[in-house]
């Protein structure tokens, strides 16, 4: 990237992905790339330079659709996982390697002998893997009033993605989803969803019938198990032990 500056400068921004794609605009207009990328909930070192970057949503649209037309949709989604991850300092990564693609055009993501491009390939795959992994793990239980309640621990922030799958699974239905580890929740009404704080949310009751069919799912998996044929380490190469405590079958009758 010989026609980028770097500049010792922290940006602030509000922690969307659309704060995120303002920043890369400004980047691109400027030539410019920060030394660090930070939310607004990060400590102030008072040694550091910093600059809040405002979400302006003709800005990042207009970043969003330069991506799509000018590089590739596959680079968006690219991006767009690995701003799901819980990988550190994962905003830099994303500004570095999109500045790079508007640099070089679609052929970016065939440049693997780049380590930020390799880095983001890899990550996005992990993000990926985890949310189709959900997609068949996810446990939904009634909670009464026609609504479906679903507990989920996963280690990436792809409760969206999941919960968009699930309306087209399950568009008649009224549920919620909620990621225990950062306390947030996906409610989807059969029309539209939004994705709230869930850290005071607790579910303490299903209903009758709900019940039954988990002693009834419950027996059937047991029943066809084969004893002999156990093997715990080819089961939880499909199904990681970290998220047994989320599934029905795996709670004790």
């Amino acid at each position: 990237m010989h026609n980028w500056k770097f500049i010792n400068t922290t940006y602030i921004y509000d922690g969307s992905f659309y704060g995120l794609l303002n920043i890369v605009f400004d980047s691109y207009i400027s030539k410019t790339i920060p030394e660090n990328i930070v939310c607004d909930d990060f400590g102030i070192n008072l040694f550091c330079d910093y600059k809040k970057v405002v979400t302006d949503f003709d800005k990042a649209t207009r970043i969003y659709n330069g991506i799509i037309s000018n590089i590739s949709y596959s680079t968006l989604r690219y991006a767009y996982n690995v701003f799901l991850s819980n990988e550190l300092f994962k905003e830099m990564l994303i500004v570095k390697y999109l500045l790079l693609g508007f640099e070089i055009g679609n052929t970016i993501d065939h440049l693997l002998t780049n380590n930020t491009v390799l880095k983001i390939q890899k990550i996005s795959k992990r993000v990926f893997g985890e949310c189709h992994r959900l997609k068949g793990l996810a446990r939904f239980v009634e909670i009464g009033n026609n609504m479906f309640y679903c507990k989920i621990h996963p280690d990436n922030n792809i409760l969206e993605p999941l919960g968009n799958h699930f309306i087209k699974r399950l568009p008649c239905q009224n549920f919620i989803i909620h990621d225990k580890n950062r306390n947030i929740a996906f409610l989807y009404n059969q029309t539209s969803y939004i994705i709230v704080d869930a850290k005071d949310l607790k579910i303490n009751t299903i209903s009758d019938e709900e019940k039954y069919f988990q002693e009834l799912w419950k027996c059937f998996y047991n029943s066809i198990s084969i004893k002999e044929r156990k093997n715990l380490k080819l089961q939880m190469q499909f199904m990681p032990k970290k998220y047994w405590q989320d599934l029905i079958e795996k709670q004790s009758l």
